[in-house]
């Protein structure tokens, strides 16, 4: 009698990855209302109307206020609760100010330990950003969320080589912030903001410095956009001038 083959093994499945918490969820989800603009400066944030917003329960949402605050973006007050941290011009100023040294370490360090992966990247991530839509209007979330992405992935790209954890650490922190309030901008309708730059040129003549390994006028690129942008931004932020008194005759 011929013997019957061996039976088939039983196929491996993938481990499924394990899904969020409750505490992560509300972590992730209220971040990023914040740094997209859903949730204001200065509004504040009740752990009971979060807890209807979100359908979670409040000792996670309590547990994300906690971690935003360690971050920045949300401030507490003594018996008054939490707020999404104040957006104002001197912060503003600070924090670019503070962006644009990161920046300049992180890339050139980038600019001299990058191989031809940490190239690739650039490359492909600017093709991506170039042939991604910007936003037509403030409604138009969908588009927003899609540029915002891919425009973080490009300048991710720049730096990603520099080699330094607490570098990128730091750097990553402070872009959070300078994009919170970048949003603040590009939430306004378009006759609100000044004259359109050409943002996708500036990506461009930058990507060309860093792979060619010119430093020096790749910081000089990137101090310049980002001094654009702080310029473009603060003119959101500056306090409106007081009405002007009639003249006395």
């Amino acid at each position: 009698m011929k013997s019957s083959p061996p039976a088939a093994a039983p196929t491996a499945r993938a481990a499924e990855p394990p899904q969020p918490t409750q505490g992560e969820r509300a972590y992730a989800t209220l971040r990023n209302e914040i740094l997209r603009g859903a949730l204001r400066a200065g509004e504040r944030l009740r752990a009971a109307d979060l807890r209807e917003r979100y359908r979670l329960s409040l000792t996670p949402i309590r547990e994300a206020l906690t971690r935003l605050t360690s971050e920045g973006l949300v401030s507490g007050e003594t018996h008054r609760g939490a707020r999404v941290a104040d957006a104002s011009a001197d912060d503003f100023a600070d924090l670019m100010g503070a962006r644009r040294e990161i920046e300049r370490a992180c890339l050139a360090r980038a600019i001299a330990r990058g191989d031809a992966a940490w190239e690739a990247e650039i490359v492909a991530s600017l093709h991506l950003l170039s042939r991604t839509r910007l936003p037509a209007s403030p409604a138009d979330t969908e588009a927003m969320a899609t540029w915002e992405a891919q425009h973080r992935r490009f300048h991710a790209a720049l730096v990603a080589a520099c080699g330094s954890p607490w570098l990128l650490r730091v750097w990553n922190m402070l872009v959070d912030h300078s994009e919170r309030y970048r949003m603040i901008r590009m939430l306004r309708p378009p006759s609100a903001r000044p004259k359109a730059r050409n943002v996708a040129a500036e990506h461009a003549a930058m990507a060309d410095a860093v792979l060619a390994r010119d430093q020096d006028r790749a910081l000089a690129l990137m101090d310049a956009h980002l001094t654009a942008t702080e310029r473009a931004v603060a003119r959101h932020l500056e306090p409106p001038a007081p009405p002007r008194r009639a003249a006395r005759r």
